[in-house]
């Protein structure tokens, strides 16, 4: 089912005609769309990384104060979607913003390639910095020392042995940020940058130009693929285990002394920006929303969000435990191709992902175009891969003994799995719904395209109301995105510690 709305996006583009092909695909806006969404991630990568790494050289290797709370905050940026990172640097600037109301400065509206990167950038550094955080915290110091007793300096001994180590979290934490910014509409519809996302969308939902859109979403598509073997290729064959005897020790704690307070002023100003700014501008535009607002609709959409992230996430899961449960139990290399195609689903940035799967249902099943179902099955086929990772973890913590052991004692395989494993599973199954809750509840380019005609969610009005520049009406469900979000965070924590 993975490969089907695609085959068929191939085949669409195939129907091209071959006079034509030539006029569709080689137009000067095609190559002007391809150079820019090519800066654009090339921007946010550069500017992501500018933020993130020196955060997580702090919080790894220095005395800076509250290293915890730092940690914590650089991680929240993560429940903020990038359309809501967008209105709130539109909402700050401008006549009727904040800053002009308090303080008199009136700021230039943030748009093009400049506003897509910084919106895009404070909502993805954390993924930067979670995987270099990482990374440092398991080096050895001793290869750093090694470095230094050999004459090199601390600087020196950075550029040339830690930097390296840090390569391969740097290269897959910027795939995933890479594959973010591909597929995103929302953020950069409202910097108004003209990309591949954008240009496919226009496309299909202004010009009806369906075979121009197939053409456009497999050039993105091939964009990924690249970024996805680039990444497989520098990875290959880097052996950065630590091979020598004896307890590996701390790292060493570099005192900041007078430099202390500047990077504290570096963590708040990053705190500032990617969590103040979106509280700020939404709080201010709440203030000064109730006369504008048809609160009436507010609990409809909510409504609406609910009831498409719900099934969404009971239907992912219901498709990632036997994919797990068999890739697990019964490896080979069939199984290992069943388990990665639900990664595959995800890896396809959710634009093409979407166009794909208007196209399938228009020719196969034209009675289901525009229904709830379909908007949910695409969703969950999707977001699957977000919970077959904890559920597959946790069979492989289990192990199959349990099993065999209930088994001894007369069950039969589906009542040994339903009496012993699943209650077992509980804790990752949640984790896996609730993180696919997260994410549908927040999504926007598939909703856009496959949602049934008069239907709403947050995220639908939180991007329509801001691109026709009602700030005021976007801001009760801005909130409510963000509050959707922190909910499920604390409940998928508050579940960890529940089950130990």
């Amino acid at each position: 089912m993975m490969f089907i709305p695609l085959v068929y996006l191939v085949v669409r583009a195939g129907a091209t005609e071959r006079t034509e092909l030539a006029a569709i695909v080689l137009r000067p806006f095609t190559l002007e769309v391809t150079l820019n969404t090519l800066a654009l991630v090339g921007s946010v990568l550069v500017l992501a990384t500018a933020i993130a790494l020196p955060l997580a050289l702090l919080v790894t290797r220095t005395d800076i104060p509250a290293k915890r709370a730092i940690t914590i905050l650089a991680t929240l940026p993560l429940a903020i979607p990038g359309y809501v990172m967008a209105y709130a640097l539109i909402g700050l600037s401008g006549y009727y913003g904040p800053l002009n109301a308090f303080f008199g400065l009136r700021l230039a509206r943030p748009e093009g390639l400049f506003g897509a990167a910084l919106a895009l950038s404070l909502y993805t550094f954390p993924y930067v910095f979670l995987n270099v955080r990482e990374a440092l915290l398991g080096l050895d110091p001793a290869l750093e020392e090694t470095a230094r007793s050999l004459g090199r300096s601390p600087r020196a001994a950075f550029l040339s042995v830690t930097l390296p180590h840090l390569r391969p979290a740097l290269l897959s934490a910027w795939l995933v940020v890479a594959l973010y910014t591909l597929g995103d509409y929302g953020a950069i519809a409202l910097m108004r940058y003209d990309v591949l996302s954008s240009a496919i969308f226009s496309q299909y939902a202004n010009a009806f130009e369906v075979n121009y859109a197939a053409w456009l979403a497999l050039m993105l598509l091939a964009i990924a693929a690249a970024f996805l073997v680039l990444e497989g290729a520098l990875n290959r064959q880097r052996r950065l285990a630590r091979t020598g005897t004896g307890t590996r020790r701390n790292p060493p704690v570099l005192l900041l002394g007078r430099w202390r307070w500047l990077a504290v002023g570096f963590a708040g100003l990053v705190h500032l920006v990617s969590l103040g700014v979106p509280a700020l501008v939404i709080a201010f535009w709440l203030s000064r929303a109730p006369a504008d607002v048809d609160w009436t609709k507010v609990p409809a959409t909510v409504l609406g969000t609910l009831s498409v992230a719900l099934p969404a996430a009971a239907l992912a899961v219901a498709i990632a435990v036997p994919v797990a449960l068999v890739a697990t139990r019964w490896p080979s290399r069939l199984t290992y191709g069943i388990e990665r195609m639900t990664y595959f689903g995800y890896a396809v940035p959710a634009l093409p992902f979407a166009l794909a799967t208007v196209f399938f249902t228009l020719a196969v099943v034209p009675v289901f175009y525009q229904t709830l179902a379909v908007l949910i099955i695409a969703l969950a086929l999707h977001t699957a891969a977000l919970a077959v990772g904890p559920v597959r973890v946790r069979l492989l913590q289990i192990g199959p003994r349990v099993e065999e052991s209930a088994r001894s004692f007369g069950y039969s395989a589906p009542a040994a799995f339903r009496h012993v494993t699943l209650p077992a599973l509980s804790r990752s199954v949640l984790a896996g719904a609730i993180f696919v809750f997260i994410v549908v509840a927040k999504e926007l380019p598939i909703t856009l395209l496959l949602a049934p005609s008069g239907f709403t969610t947050m995220a639908m009005n939180v991007f329509s109301r801001t691109h026709e520049g009602m700030l005021y009406e976007a801001a009760p469900y801005a909130a409510l995105m963000i509050a959707f979000s922190a909910v499920s965070v604390a409940l998928m924590l508050r579940s960890e510690r529940n089950h130990p």
